[in-house]
């Protein structure tokens, strides 16, 4: 059904390569910034770089006829990953906004999170392009867990802000670069319900 070096996988497998690089990247990086700037920066790179493989899919939709699934499912699946490299970015940029350099334990704990979901996000793209469409659902449910991991630590993380920290613009920075954290896991999650879709609609 799939020709094996098709143009959508491959650019498809190197998004999601971008994404682990960027993830990897941030869980090394965000518990021990030393430039905020320059942390912001290099995440905008690794925006940037994914952005123009979105670039390449679309003009490459524009001028095939026949696609190796359904165009829409194409579309889905380069969107919510994209989202979910911008939303790594986003969260990046506003330790330099708001020049936060001293990263809790619960920005560590988001951050391991993000960087498993994009393992598990590289994997199943991957499989995608093998053509081993039941095998996505191991990787999809593990995303899915990893989401209401995110979800629970996302209320501890604010109980523990509301009880800890008295300056309330503290408490403003924190809560939304954790907010942000949490809702690039939903943007993963997006990907293993757009993986599923795909899966029901080939199998």
């Amino acid at each position: 059904m799939f020709k094996k070096k098709d143009i959508f996988f491959t650019t498809l497998e190197a998004m999601a390569d971008t994404i682990l690089e960027a993830a990897q990247y941030f869980e090394e990086n965000v518990s021990k910034i030393r430039d905020v700037t320059q942390f912001a920066k290099s995440m905008k790179e690794y925006e940037s770089k994914c952005d123009s493989y979105v670039h390449t899919i679309l003009t490459e939709l524009n001028k095939t006829f026949i696609t190796p699934i359904e165009r829409e499912d194409i579309m889905s699946l380069t969107t919510s990953l994209d989202d979910v490299l911008d939303g790594i970015e986003a969260s990046a940029s506003r330790f330099e906004m708001y020049n936060v350099t001293e990263p809790d334990e619960y920005i560590t704990l988001f951050a391991d999170i993000l960087l498993r979901c994009a393992q598990q996000i590289k994997k199943a793209i991957y499989l995608l392009s093998e053509k081993k469409l039941l095998a996505i659902r191991e990787p999809a449910i593990s995303i899915n867990e990893l989401e209401n991991q995110a979800d629970d630590l996302m209320r501890v993380c604010i109980k523990s802000l509301f009880a800890n920290v008295k300056d309330p613009i503290e408490l403003i920075k924190r809560k939304e670069i954790y907010e942000r954290l949490e809702q690039t896991t939903d943007c993963c999650e997006d990907v293993a319900n757009t993986l599923e879709t795909i899966i029901m609609r080939n199998s």
